[in-house]
């Protein structure tokens, strides 16, 4: 029985890490956005 709760335990831990990298990753998206689309905006209208 042991077993199974150490292994829903690991699963809820990494669901909560890539929960976390989610959110990292919006919010840096969300911050970056403007750069982003200058810089692709730069390439673009040099293609």
């Amino acid at each position: 029985m042991t077993k199974v709760k150490e292994a829903g335990q690991g699963l809820a831990e990494y669901a909560l890490i890539l929960a976390l990298i989610a959110i990292a990753a919006v919010m840096a998206l969300l911050f970056l956005s403007g750069t982003i689309q200058s810089v692709l905006s730069i390439i673009g209208s040099q293609l």
